[in-house]
């Protein structure tokens, strides 16, 4: 009798604890969501160059790990992602010019969970950048 109520305890903390933990609303979801699918592209587009640290190559690419660019030039990034990026630019006061290659075979949310992932890691802190602001931004390449 005493092992059944332990075990009845037992099962009904479980379910607790199991509720709890599945709890996560659903903009905490999207957001773990797009960061491990965005881990998974800059692994496979990104990383080769900016490092898996986000630092960067030396002299040659600049970092993303708290970069200064990458959060005055938010609206760019798509752009960049997409079609690649020549040219002078300056990041965290040095300068680079290089020749970044586009991706044009990747769809808006691969881009949204790529800007997402580089945005929050690496001491980076910022929100979910969503598919409508990607094609937004996309809008407006030059």
């Amino acid at each position: 009798l005493l092992e059944k109520k332990i075990i009845t305890v037992l099962v009904v903390l479980g379910a607790i604890a199991g509720r709890l933990i599945a709890c996560n609303n659903p903009k905490e979801i999207k957001e773990k969501q797009y960061y491990a699918e965005g881990m998974y592209l800059y692994q496979k587009y990104c990383q080769n160059c900016h490092m898996e640290n986000g630092k960067g190559l030396g002299e040659l690419i600049p970092p993303l790990a708290q970069s200064d660019y990458l959060f005055n030039n938010m609206s760019d990034l798509a752009c960049m992602i997409k079609n690649g990026k020549q040219g002078k630019m300056t990041v965290n006061g040095k300068s680079y010019d290089g020749i970044m290659p586009g991706y044009n075979n990747l769809s808006s949310i691969e881009i949204a969970e790529i800007i997402t992932y580089v945005t929050n890691s690496w001491g980076n802190k910022s929100t979910t950048y969503s598919i409508k602001q990607v094609e937004e931004d996309l809008k407006k390449c030059q």
